[in-house]
């Protein structure tokens, strides 16, 4: 019976992959399922001012909130799973972070250059963010810019920029859901004229063998036990052009590691023994007041988060008896200000200027180590639109940042610039290029180590280096097309090293480069059909510099090289339908202190079916994982692992 099973999910999976390859009609997958969305469409985050989508000199995608239903996700970082030239990792279900490690969103391979926005404003922290705490439900579309962004939006944004635009107005709804594992999950949205509340509260329970470690001493695995989500969102509309927004969410789950059966290290700890166990919690919030009108935008924002580590410690990694308590509590947070003034000079030129303050806060303390500091953060940005004919345009753009106030003088400046092309084949026919520079800034940890096993490097360089893109748009008869061949130079990419023998990490500079051809197509077909697919093929690599741990002084290969997505959506009377997913081969996990090792592909797969009863009421089925895969979806040289197929059948009432 167990061979037909695994016989019947190879079936089904080659099958889809090759309906996905042909592009056909019965393919899977949704990787940006567009169902109302052309290269007419708006888009705001490219240029920092609206703009035409054929008309931005980059590589675009944008999701509408039906794009983003049609995942089944429950929340915005589950959502972007299937973005083609995206690679996803997640440590727990449904997005749930692992200690202060916060689930990543990759582009185009750069591990540490996502740039995320929340109607244009950023909230990122010491390089993290938290994508599971804002549901699908409360967001009208989200826009993502790859090829970097750092010359408009400062540090972070070297991978590409996520921004999540939120709905101005929110319907009036309740709705629950029950599923396995001990899912649960309620949800409610109101508008009360200029306020809008949404909440909604996640719940899961325990699973087995969510991570396994393995080393010369044997393996080591991971339990997740259940984990309690509550998200707030406030939003309060002063007038058409003045905003204000908050997020809040809080998040307590717990993980347990164990010995597995095949440890054989000869100290005290034996196969079944229970290494650790803790619970994490995270106290996440975001303020932003915008204003904006015509030519004037302005926004003061507040993020602030706060990961809790309690629990307790029986043995060492190598199994070595070392009872300890683990109370470390930590604190992040950054306020500022962003301006911009947009001129429209006449017809033919367009050009914005802008300035910008952060200030940083990092604090961290637990038994043995106590670590605080702070700097500030200023940049002055601008950009030059020029139209030279009825077919051609070019943008320039340039940026100068710099920091004060940072502990033993460790500040840093940086100048970066890019130029774009745009040239007008017929009325919805583009192809550009384009060539800019990125940085980003080393976070507080990494300079100074913040636990007692991760060493101080002050001599850390800012991340630097250089995107290229040459692409193709085109929309015509309900069919979207887009291409793209990038290359991307990074001298200094921002990295951990991990010395085995010693427990011992210290973040180092690094070398990474990588080179790919992108291509997506979105249609809309008849009788309420949609179909979409996209493939990205590229080729990362690292190759670190000497210092004081291991140096791997040759290219190792990261990730994957073979990304492909698509899908097919259903859309007729009462009944909305999709099937969506995303196969990455050619994987590689690449650790710290060790050459890169092969791993298998990931194929991410969902099923997202509604029934509207009338216009007030619906139920909804959402299954993830259809074929029940055990897939890996880390990176490093640490196995995190896909949740099994799982469900959750909701219903929701509009009132």
């Amino acid at each position: 019976m167990k061979k037909k099973t695994v016989l019947k999910n190879r079936m089904l999976m080659t099958a889809i992959v090759a309906g996905l390859c042909c592009g056909g009609g019965t393919a899977v997958l949704a990787a940006d399922t567009v169902e109302d969305f052309t290269l007419d469409s708006i888009v705001v985050t490219a240029t920092r001012y609206e703009k035409a989508a054929v008309d931005v000199p980059a590589s675009t995608t944008i999701l509408t909130n039906q794009d983003l239903k049609n995942t089944g996700a429950e929340n915005i970082h589950i959502a972007l799973q299937k973005v083609a030239g995206l690679a996803y990792t997640t440590y727990g279900p449904n997005g749930n972070p692992y200690s202060t490690m916060s689930n990543s969103i990759t582009i185009r391979g750069v591990s540490n250059g996502t740039l995320v926005l929340i109607n244009g404003i950023p909230i990122n922290m010491s390089g993290k963010y938290y994508l599971d705490s804002i549901p699908v439900e409360n967001v009208e579309r989200v826009e993502i810019v790859k090829g970097g962004g750092a010359v408009l939006y400062g540090s972070e944004a070297m991978g590409g920029v996520v921004n999540i635009i939120m709905k101005k107005q929110f319907e009036n709804t309740v709705s629950a859901g029950i599923g396995n594992f001990g899912q649960r999950n309620y949800n409610a949205t109101f508008n009360l004229g200029k306020l809008n509340v949404g909440y909604s509260k996640d719940k899961w329970g325990k699973l087995d063998k969510i991570q396994t470690n393995k080393d010369a001493a044997g393996d080591r695995n991971s339990t997740f036990k259940g984990s309690d989500k509550n998200s707030v969102f406030l939003e309060y509309n002063f007038a058409d052009n003045l905003a204000f927004l908050y997020n809040y969410m809080d998040n307590e789950n717990g993980y347990q590691t164990w010995f597995g059966d095949n440890w054989k290290n000869s100290n005290a700890a034996q196969a079944g023994d229970l290494q650790n166990d803790k619970t994490y919690t995270n106290k996440y919030h975001i303020a932003q007041l915008k204003y904006s009108e015509e030519n004037w935008q302005a926004s003061l924002y507040y993020n602030q988060n706060e990961p809790i580590t309690r629990g307790f410690t029986n043995y060492s990694s190598k199994g070595v008896l070392n009872p300890s308590l683990d109370a470390t509590d930590q604190k992040d947070r950054t306020y500022g200000i962003d301006a911009q003034k947009h001129w429209q000079i006449n017809d033919r030129t367009n050009t914005i200027f802008g300035f910008n303050y952060k200030n940083e806060y990092f604090k961290q303390s637990n038994a043995t180590t106590y670590m605080q500091q702070e700097r500030k953060v200023f940049g002055v940005y601008g950009q030059w639109e020029q139209k030279l004919n009825d077919v051609n345009s070019f943008i320039l753009s340039a940026r100068e940042t710099w920091t004060a106030g940072a502990d033993k003088d460790a500040d840093y400046s940086n100048f970066s610039a890019s130029g774009q092309f745009i040239h007008k084949l017929g009325e919805k026919d583009r192809v550009y290029a384009s060539i800019g520079q990125s940085f980003i800034l080393p976070t507080f940890n990494q300079m100074y180590g913040s636990t007692y096993n991760l060493l101080p490097a002050p001599e850390l360089k800012p991340q630097t280096g250089v995107n290229y893109e040459i692409g193709w748009k085109k929309a015509d008869d309900g069919h979207s097309w887009k291409a793209a061949v990038y290359h991307i130079d990074i001298k200094d990419n921002i990295s951990a090293t991990w010395e085995p023998s010693t427990g011992i990490s210290k973040y180092k500079n690094e070398t990474f480069k990588n080179t790919g051809v992108e291509l997506t197509c979105d249609i809309t077909g008849e009788n309420g059909w949609s179909y979409s697919w996209g493939i990205n093929y590229g080729n990362p690599k690292v190759k670190a510099v000497g210092h004081n741990l291991v140096a791997k002084e040759y290219w190792d290969r990261k990730y994957g090289r073979l990304q492909l997505t698509g899908g097919v959506s259903y859309q007729k009377d009462k009944w909305s339908t999709s099937l969506n997913g995303t196969y990455l081969t050619e994987r590689v996990g690449t650790p710290s202190a060790a050459p890169s090792m092969k791993i298998k592909p990931y194929f991410l797969t969902s099923l997202s079916s509604t029934y509207r009863m009338d216009k007030d009421n619906e139920v909804s089925l959402s299954v993830d994982n259809l074929l029940d895969r055990n897939d890996i979806l880390s990176h490093t040289g640490t196995n995190y692992y896909a949740t099994p197929c799982n469900y959750l059948l909701s219903y929701k009432h509009r009132y």
